[in-house]
């Protein structure tokens, strides 16, 4: 079976590359939600192999360091592997601070080193479902 991954907070045009890569590379289907909410319903109801947080959710603009931080405080989702999509490093710093893999930028998207990022969760057994 394959891996899925839950994409949060990026707009249709980033969802859309950030599938297309991670459908190209992996065997992994990539499922969309918008906001902390809807993401943390969706995360306590089905199984995931990665969740990928945009720094700036697209429905509110909320942080989506809040989001990481929550996962990471959820005795049923800690264990969850999550990364930040930023092209910033003091926020991909935080990101890790709280808990998170090393993520990404939407500028490295394709790019060897997010293929590498993506290969040390997805290429591996899942453990999460």
């Amino acid at each position: 079976m394959g891996k899925r991954v839950l994409d949060v907070g990026n707009c249709t045009a980033d969802h859309c590359a950030i599938k297309a890569m991670i459908e190209n590379f992996f065997e992994a289907e990539v499922v969309r939600a918008h906001g902390i909410d809807d993401a943390l319903s969706v995360l306590h109801t089905a199984s995931f192999d990665l969740v990928l947080v945009n720094r700036k959710l697209d429905r509110d603009y909320h942080d989506g360091l809040d989001l990481i931080q929550r996962i990471k405080a959820d005795a049923t989702l800690n264990r969850l592997p999550v990364m930040m999509i930023t092209n910033f490093a003091e926020h991909q710093e935080t990101a890790v601070a709280a808990g998170a893999e090393p993520g990404f930028g939407k500028q490295a998207l394709g790019s060897a080193d997010t293929i590498d990022k993506l290969k040390s969760v997805l290429d591996q057994e899942s453990t999460n479902g």
